[in-house]
């Protein structure tokens, strides 16, 4: 696993322009077979440098809570918001992963005068924003933002589990490891797969 530490350099240079709160927002779960999409949005305190930073998908576990911890501790704001398996199977994954930025973005106190987001525009903000190709590896805002929001639905798969321990959510998070596949044909879906989404290997019974 490649560690790429995250920079302030595009927050910084958003700051010299005259924004004052500059937040970051990133989503999990968009590519899974169950539980929620998971979108958070952070205003890092400047003053306050977190070491360390990286996109999500780079560091373990145990790190990613340490780093969620001070997060959470020390930024001006963060938010964290989820859409749900059955409004994802009304409106499909890509506006859920939407929807559930606009509303991580607005939940915030104070609201941000520019937001930096992965790759995406988020359609209705109300503020400056800018799409940030592999903006979670490219800047500290999103990449705090996108930990947030892995360690929360990692936490909510982790209770998912604790209610039904046939899928394995424990272990892969509701992805389609072939163990999660591999139950999903046994068992059938559960109330927090969602139904708009198989991939082919499942079978067309399910």
């Amino acid at each position: 696993m490649v560690k790429v530490r995250s920079f302030r350099t595009l927050e910084n240079a958003l700051r010299r322009l005259g924004f004052v709160y500059v937040a970051g927002v990133d989503e999990v779960g968009r590519g899974c077979l169950a539980g929620p999409v998971v979108a958070s949005a952070v205003v890092l305190d400047p003053r306050r440098y977190i070491p360390r930073i990286c996109d999500s998908k780079t560091v373990t576990a145990l790190e990613r809570v340490k780093l969620y911890a001070r997060i959470t501790r020390t930024a001006i704001a963060w938010s964290v918001i989820r859409v749900e398996p059955d409004e994802i199977d009304r409106i499909n994954i890509h506006q859920a992963s939407l929807r559930a930025m606009q509303r991580a973005v607005l939940a915030l106190a104070p609201l941000p005068d520019m937001v930096l987001v992965d790759a995406f525009r988020i359609p209705d903000l109300p503020m400056a924003q800018r799409g940030v190709v592999h903006g979670d590896s490219r800047c500290t805002a999103i990449a705090a933002a996108s930990i947030v929001a892995k360690v929360t639905r990692d936490r909510l798969m982790l209770e998912l589990h604790g209610r039904d321990p046939r899928y394995g959510f424990d272990r892969h998070k509701g992805y389609a490891t072939r163990e999660h596949l591999d139950a999903v044909s046994r068992f059938g879906y559960s109330d927090v797969h969602r139904r708009s989404f198989r991939p082919p290997s499942l079978f067309d019974k399910l």
